[in-house]
């Protein structure tokens, strides 16, 4: 099999996995999955800001090297500033009333949004990942695409937590984590033909993905979270973020 068989299927596959593992919460009745989806949300909450804080953001960092860390760092702030700009776009386009439960729900459907750009890039600059283990190696790139894919079920379990809370059906939402699921083929097919070129620009691209979830999670889902004052509430969604934060940990100490 060529090696640009072996991206191909590595990918598809990778992607379609990681997606349906995270889809099968789908599967619960819909009473409780609505039950479920506070928590779920304090879980991205932790998963997005430990994906940016501890992976994605070193990963850039390491790639671009010490002579571009401000350019990285600036990557990140011009990617919270067109988040920002984007979503208030968004808000003015659709609303104009004073309508606070209309303007939250407008919010969440941009962050829903937001976080499908980020998580394509994500996956795209994982494709590449797959590439470049694939043309060193294909016992390297098989370890690596099964790595890649435990590290991405509870991002994507996160980010369709996210969709669903944006107004999605259950339904458009799995479909449109998939889809971003599937941008690591873009990201292998990129890696095959081009991969020195590529290299170059990734990490810049990789900042400003990490910049959408860090806005996404400190904009959008926090200010959610703080709407409920009571303390058992408020200790699980503590622990719920800090699973995520420990389940990002444990996939990368896997990638590792």
């Amino acid at each position: 099999m060529s090696a640009l068989l072996w991206i191909l299927t590595a990918t598809l596959l990778g992607g379609v996995l990681s997606a349906a593992l995270a889809s099968a919460f789908l599967l619960l009745p819909a009473a409780r999955r609505n039950a479920a989806l506070p928590q779920m949300i304090s879980f991205a909450t932790g998963a997005m800001l430990a994906a940016a804080l501890l992976d994605l953001l070193p990963d850039a960092l390491a790639a671009a090297g010490p002579a571009h860390v401000q350019l990285v760092g600036a990557c990140v702030l011009a990617g919270i500033g067109l988040f920002f700009v984007l979503e208030k776009l968004v808000l003015w386009r659709h609303s104009h009333s004073e309508d606070l439960e209309e303007i939250d729900q407008l919010r969440r459907q941009a962050a829903g949004w937001i976080v499908l750009f980020g998580d394509g890039m994500h996956n795209a600059f994982d494709g590449v990942l797959i590439a470049a283990a694939f043309l060193t190696d294909v016992r390297l790139g098989l370890v690596t695409t099964f790595a890649i894919t435990a590290h991405e079920i509870p991002q994507e379990l996160g980010d369709l937590a996210v969709l669903l809370h944006a107004g999605m059906s259950p339904v458009r939402a799995m479909v449109f984590n998939l889809a971003s699921s599937l941008t690591s083929i873009i990201g292998g097919l990129i890696g095959y033909f081009a991969l020195r070129h590529t290299l170059g620009v990734l990490p810049y691209a990789v900042a400003v993905a990490a910049a959408s979830l860090i806005y996404v999670a400190v904009a959008d889902l926090i200010p959610g979270l703080h709407r409920r004052v009571d303390l058992r509430g408020g200790i699980w969604q503590v622990l719920l973020i800090g699973a995520g934060v420990a389940v990002i940990v444990a996939a990368q100490r896997l990638l590792g």
